[in-house]
C-alpha cells in the first residue's frame, strides 16, 4: 500500500529532474516598455492585468531579474546570451540598434537542434535585408520595422512609409502585407495562426514581440476608456496598451489549453526594459524608470509557465536577460559549437527552474545605458549611466562619481554608502574598467556609414509605388 501511495503522489508531483533535453514548445512574450511595476500582481493599485496575473500564479518567477535600460540592447542580449555592447550594440538608432552579423542567434540554434522558429512583432536588430530575422534562424518573419511602429531615423533604421498602431504594413517573409486592426491583436493572431500550422510537426519557438505599450500611447479607444479619468490621458493610453496585451495573452493560452498542447509548451513573459510612463502610477518601490542603470531602468518580469513540469514559486536569485540563450539551448537539447559557447555569457537557469534553493554562486553584471552622440569616441560615455551588479550591491555612475547602495537592505538605492564602503567600491570600480576595456573591440557599429533612404521605405515603395520625386 504504501508502495502504491508512493507511486501515486510521484504522478501527481511535477518532474523537475533533467529539465535538459526535454524539448518543449516555447512561446515567448515580450513587451515594448511595459514596466516591472506595470501589473497588478506586482502591486499596482491602479491597472489591472487578470491574465498576467493569472500567469504570474503559475509560474516560476525570477524576481531579482534584469535586462538592459533600452529595447535593442535587451533583445540582442537575450538572443545571443552576452552584452549587447559585445553584439556592437550601444544605442537603439544611428546604425548602433544592429546585431552584428559575427554573432549566432537562439533561434538559429534552436533551428538547427529541430525547431520551426518564427517572429511577430518587433525586432529592432537591424532593418537591413542581411539583418532580418530570416537571415538569423527564423523561418516564419512578420515584423515591422525600426523601434517601433511608424519611427523613422536617418539611416537604416525605419518603418514602413506612413504607419501606425492601427492597420500596419507589416513584412511578411520579404512582402509587405497591409493588416488590419490594432497592431497588438495583429501580432497575436498572426502568431496563433502559424502555432496552429506547425503544432504537432515539430517542436516550435514562437518569439511574440509586441511594440506595446511603447510610445505613442495610441490605445484601442475602448482600452484606454477603461483609465480615463483615473490617470492622466498619457497614462490612459499607456495602461490601455497593456490590457490589451492582457487580453490577448489570456486568449493565446486559452488556446494552448483548447488544441492540447498545454503541458507541452513552455510560455515564457517578459518585459524589455523599464517602465517609460508607468512610473507616474506605481514604481514597485524601485528608483527611477526606462532608460537609466538604476533597478527601475532594468528590472523586468521574468516568468515561465509549464503545467505539470515547473511548480510555480518566485526565485531571488540574481539572474538576467544574458541566461535567457543558454536555458533555451539547453531545453531543446542544442549542441553548441565551440563559437556559440565562447560567445554565450549567461548561465543556464535550468536548476533554479528546476529547485528554488538551488546552488547559484555569486555574479558579477554589467549595465551600460550607452546612447552617447553620433560620432563621438566612446569614452565620452564611459562613466555616465552605467552600473556594476552584484547580488547585495550596486555601483552606479551618472557621471561623475560612482554611487553605492546595500540594495538587500535599500532596494528603492535612497543611501548612497559610497564613503562607508570604500573597498567595495573599489573593487567593484575595477571590475568594470576590466570589463569596459574588454568590450571596446566589439563595439563594431559606431561610426558606421549612413545610407540615403531606410531600406524599409525602399522596399516599400517599390513594392507599392511612390516615394521620394
Amino acid at each position: 500500500m504504501i508502495r502504491i501511495l508512493f507511486f501515486l503522489l510521484a504522478c501527481l508531483l511535477p518532474l523537475h529532474a533533467e529539465l535538459a533535453g526535454r524539448r518543449p514548445n516555447i512561446i515567448f512574450i515580450l513587451t515594448d516598455d511595459q514596466g516591472y511595476g506595470d501589473l497588478s500582481a506586482h502591486g499596482n493599485p491602479i491597472l489591472k492585468t487578470p491574465n498576467l496575473d493569472h500567469l504570474h500564479g503559475e509560474s516560476v518567477r525570477f524576481t531579482d531579474f534584469h535586462v538592459s535600460p533600452t529595447c535593442a540592447p535587451t533583445r540582442s542580449a537575450l538572443l545571443t546570451g552576452r552584452h549587447e555592447f559585445r553584439n556592437g550594440i550601444t544605442h537603439t538608432i544611428h546604425e548602433r540598434e544592429r546585431l552584428t552579423p559575427d554573432a549566432v542567434t537562439l533561434a538559429q540554434v534552436l533551428k538547427g537542434a529541430g525547431y520551426a522558429t518564427g517572429i511577430f512583432g518587433k525586432w529592432h536588430l537591424g532593418d537591413e535585408p542581411a539583418y532580418w530575422p530570416s537571415a538569423r534562424g527564423f523561418d516564419e518573419m512578420f515584423i515591422h520595422g525600426a523601434g517601433g511602429i511608424g519611427q523613422t531615423y536617418a539611416g537604416t533604421c525605419g518603418d514602413a512609409p506612413g504607419n501606425t498602431y492601427f492597420d500596419p504594413a507589416i513584412l511578411h517573409n520579404g512582402t509587405f502585407e497591409k493588416t488590419r486592426g490594432f497592431c497588438t491583436d495583429v501580432f497575436f493572431e498572426q502568431a496563433t495562426k502559424w502555432i496552429a500550422a506547425t503544432k504537432g510537426k515539430q517542436p516550435f519557438y514562437a518569439h511574440i514581440a509586441t511594440n506595446a505599450p511603447h510610445g505613442p500611447y495610441n490605445a484601442k479607444p475602448e482600452d484606454a476608456a477603461r483609465y480615463e479619468g483615473l490617470v492622466d490621458k498619457p497614462t490612459a493610453g499607456f495602461f490601455g496598451m497593456i490590457h490589451n496585451i492582457d487580453e490577448n495573452v489570456g486568449r493565446l493560452i486559452a488556446k494552448l489549453s483548447e488544441w492540447g498542447i498545454e503541458r507541452d509548451t513552455l510560455v515564457i513573459f517578459m518585459n524589455d526594459n523599464g517602465t517609460a510612463q508607468g512610473s507616474k502610477v506605481f514604481s514597485a518601490g524601485m528608483r527611477s524608470a526606462k532608460g537609466t542603470p538604476w533597478l527601475g531602468g532594468t528590472r523586468s518580469s521574468s516568468f515561465w509557465r509549464w503545467p505539470g513540469t515547473l511548480t510555480a514559486g518566485a526565485r531571488p536569485q540574481l539572474t538576467a536577460h544574458i541566461d535567457f540563450f543558454p536555458t533555451l539551448a539547453a531545453l531543446a537539447a542544442a549542441k553548441p559549437d565551440a563559437k556559440v559557447s565562447a560567445q554565450v555569457e549567461g548561465r543556464s537557469l535550468l536548476p533554479l527552474l528546476e529547485k528554488a534553493d538551488a546552488a547559484w554562486p555569486e555574479r558579477t553584471l554589467f549595465t551600460h545605458s550607452g546612447r552617447w552622440p553620433a560620432g563621438a569616441a566612446p569614452s565620452t560615455g564611459k562613466y555616465k549611466n552605467c552600473s556594476v551588479r552584484t547580488p547585495r550591491w550596486h555601483l552606479v555612475n551618472l557621471g561623475p562619481a560612482w554611487q553605492l547602495f546595500d540594495v538587500q537592505a535599500d532596494y528603492g538605492e535612497q543611501t548612497n554608502v559610497a564613503e562607508t564602503q570604500p573597498q567595495v567600491v573599489a573593487e567593484m570600480s575595477a571590475a568594470y574598467e576590466k570589463w569596459w576595456d574588454s568590450v571596446q573591440p566589439q563595439l563594431v557599429n559606431e561610426n558606421a556609414p549612413v545610407p540615403a533612404v531606410n531600406p524599409f521605405k525602399a522596399l516599400y515603395w517599390k513594392q507599392f509605388g511612390g516615394g521620394p520625386k
